[in-house]
């Protein structure tokens, strides 16, 4: 039997076809990925789109897609600037944002990534869009960010609890993420969507073979090659990847690893610590880009690498795991978060227990001694199968489709 949000959709797209309804999807101006992967994907699904973000989000699909239109609010702008151009620069982001919702046609605002400020995107924004008669969905990928980094405070939970409490749906990616909604914010069960982690889509992938890509990055193809990719901040646990390398050199000096990704504002004190370590062992063998990875660049990363390694101290869920299913690469996570969820022991990759180098050190050798890795050719496509029929696109369109169906049969004509 059809559940009634099913049926709700199902009524909306045969009466009122859902390009007539356009729907907002606000991206904050960042994870272009996501945004590329939802907006295509709906679209798909016969639902007209706007998606509103700036130069880090467009690309040429934004522009020749039927039924999608960009709308730019935050061009790039020059980043060496003093303090006030920065503060006028951001109020008029928000200026830009504000305009923007005074007379939007679309009556569902679909929020993937809030822009800047916490307070002013959590109440004063979500306040407005309600004044206004907006229909409010959020994307929740982390349901609290500033405890995993640890730095909460009652007024994060206070105003993360106004944004929950103002949206009218919610997604997340895990169960865990949605009993910690209803238990910690209170949130509906009735207004919550698990949908899983879709796959990133939006990379290229050309004929550039795993061999060449270790090439392109120095490595010789016998070379097992370690790879962490992300952005580099303390709750990764990359120090117990570091210490597991060390190890793991010591009896076979065939092992390398790469270290690629941006080092945030903040983090600098914890990157000084990674660099003394790295110094202090083994550097030649180690790979380190301390820098933001741009798209085009992802695919060398990740056909050059045997195995992907998230050594997390703390999560619930990570695209960087889905990016590497994308590209059939195998992967070695930590038992933290949804990740058990999410891998297949000896198909996908493999679990080891979290802040535990020495474990992380015979996970990483079993790994290099399995089937998985020895028939890694062909493997890889099995992941990337794996990976289509679990994580696709199309399944997410379905689901948030739905939930948009529901709102819009809740508003009045």
């Amino acid at each position: 039997m059809p559940t009634q949000t099913e049926h709700i959709a199902h009524q909306v797209a045969g009466s009122a076809r859902p390009a007539g309804c356009p729907i907002a999807l606000l991206t904050g101006g960042v994870d272009r990925q996501y945004a590329y992967g939802l907006a295509m994907a709906l679209v798909s699904s016969g639902i007209r789109v706007e998606v509103v973000g700036g130069d880090s989000i467009d690309s040429p699909e934004m522009h020749t897609t039927s039924d999608l239109e960009f709308v730019n609010l935050w061009p790039s702008r020059e980043n060496k600037a003093t303090l006030m151009s920065k503060i006028w620069r951001t109020a008029r982001d928000y200026a830009s944002l504000v305009r923007y919702a005074a007379v939007a046609k679309p009556r569902v605002f679909h929020i993937l990534w809030n822009r800047k400020i916490e307070f002013v995107d959590r109440v004063l924004l979500m306040l407005y869009y309600k004044l206004l008669g907006k229909k409010i969905v959020l994307t929740v990928h982390n349901v609290n960010q500033a405890r995993r980094d640890g730095r909460d405070s009652w007024v994060n939970r206070l105003t993360l609890g106004i944004q929950y409490r103002y949206s009218d749906h919610l997604f997340v990616h895990t169960n865990k993420m949605k009993e910690e909604l209803i238990e910690d914010f209170g949130a509906d069960e009735r207004r919550i969507t698990v949908i899983r982690y879709p796959l990133n889509n939006a990379l290229p992938d050309t004929d550039l073979t795993p061999a060449e890509a270790k090439l392109g990055l120095g490595f010789k193809e016998h070379e097992k090659v370690i790879l962490f990719l992300g952005k580099i901040k303390p709750y990764k646990g990359i120090e117990h990847l570091l210490t597991a390398f060390h190890k793991l050199v010591s009896g076979d000096d065939s092992y390398r690893l790469v270290v690629a990704g941006e080092v945030q504002k903040g983090n600098e004190s914890y990157m000084k610590s990674l660099e003394e370590k790295i110094c202090g062992q083994d550097r030649n063998k180690i790979l380190l880009r301390k820098e933001y990875i741009p798209d085009e660049e992802m695919e060398i990363y990740l056909k050059a690498g045997d195995v992907l390694v998230l050594p997390y101290n703390e999560i619930f869920q990570s695209g960087v795991l889905f990016l590497s299913y994308s590209f059939g690469l195998p992967v070695i996570v930590t038992d933290v978060g949804s990740f058990r969820e999410e891998i297949v022991e000896g198909k996908t990759g493999y679990l080891c227990p979290p802040g535990d180098p020495v474990a992380m050190a015979r996970t990483i050798e079993y790994y290099f001694e399995s089937d998985l890795y020895r028939n890694l050719g062909t493997r890889r496509q099995e992941i990337k199968e794996y990976a289509e029929m679990n994580h696709s696109w199309g399944a997410v369109a379905d689901q948030t489709r739905s939930a948009y169906a529901a709102l819009l049969v809740s508003l009045p004509s």
